[in-house]
């Protein structure tokens, strides 16, 4: 068997004269969760539809399982789920009745259907609402339900297509859970998802794309260190004191802000670089009034390796002029 489980060579798709996918390379190891991250256009959801053989690629190799996409798609089918960005639930049926519809669709027997959906009632905690039509129920519980259908046959691979957006933060961390029992019973999950937390907090690794292909991919942690390191961040009473502060770091000062009356300040050594600074700032009798220290977070790699962190400092100037 395997090790990688999910498999992308070079793969392209155009849609007419704008290329989408540009040699995009995609790999995904057994029982483990992968988060695609990208902006909006950077063809995450091309990428899960061709995944998934619901879309066609211009070139390159896609496997599932062993199975080639474009040769093999029934066997691609027969092992995997998929969560799209929409609901793809009948809303006149009840929540038992999709999942039981779901079932036969797969050629489970009657019987087999019937225990399966209840099964699947229980585990996302929708056995109230089991016999209300879909139309009544809320955003999460439609998510809930739509994700509990993609699970009818129990497949060992899981596609997830953003499937938390527009969910409130409740309902959004009771997806959070569900998605990492399917992670702890051997599910092997590709996830895109727009939220950084959600990556940062369910994915074994992440994947970045920007123009088409992966233009960085690694844990949240090794994600993070290639942006650089943690930042001490000082406040002061007043002005005069800041900029005092600042004549006095010097060059090891990143950045002041005299509306916030703070500096930043990098640093290497957690414990040294802070002590050294604030036994400088003492000595030179100058007092602190509180102090900070940030990692650095997805939201800085994502901002970094899409090139918007230029965009965003330039507008931060603009604002200042």
């Amino acid at each position: 068997m395997s090790k990688i489980v999910i498999e992308a060579k070079n793969l392209q798709k155009s849609y007419g004269t704008h290329q989408v996918l540009k040699g995009l390379n995609l790999s995904v190891e057994r029982g483990t969760m992968v988060a695609l991250l990208g902006p909006n256009g950077a063809g995450k959801t091309t990428t899960v539809k061709i995944l998934s053989t619901l879309l066609s690629f211009d070139g390159g190799k896609v496997t599932v399982e062993g199975n080639d996409v474009a040769t093999n798609p029934d066997a691609v089918r027969s092992v995997i789920g998929l969560t799209g960005q929409s609901a793809a639930v009948d809303e006149l049926l009840t929540g038992r009745e999709n999942l039981v519809m779901m079932g036969r669709l797969y050629h489970l027997k009657k019987d087999s259907a019937k225990a399966r959906a209840q099964e699947l009632l229980e585990e996302f905690d929708l056995v109230e609402a089991a016999e209300r039509p879909v139309k009544t129920y809320s955003g999460g519980m439609r998510r809930r339900l739509d994700l509990a259908v993609s699970l009818i046959a129990t497949p060992p691979v899981i596609f997830l297509d953003e499937p938390t957006t527009g969910l409130d933060p409740r309902s959004r961390i009771a997806m959070w859970n569900i998605i990492e029992e399917l992670k702890k019973n051997g599910a092997t999950i590709l996830l895109t998802t727009q939220y950084l937390e959600e990556a940062d907090q369910l994915a074994d690794k992440i994947v970045v794309i920007d123009g088409g292909k992966v233009i960085a991919e690694g844990t949240a942690k090794e994600l993070k260190a290639k942006i650089g390191n943690d930042r001490l961040e000082l406040t002061f009473a007043d002005s005069k004191t800041l900029k005092a502060a600042v004549r006095m770091l010097g060059k090891t000062v990143i950045e002041s802000n005299e509306e916030d009356r703070t500096l930043t300040v990098l640093i290497v050594d957690t414990n040294s670089d802070v002590r050294k600074t604030l036994d400088a700032l003492y000595g030179a009798k100058l007092t602190v009034e509180s102090m900070a220290i940030h990692k650095p977070t997805l939201d800085d790699v994502f901002l970094s390796l899409t090139g918007k962190q230029k965009e965003k400092l330039d507008e931060t100037k603009e604002e200042k002029k």
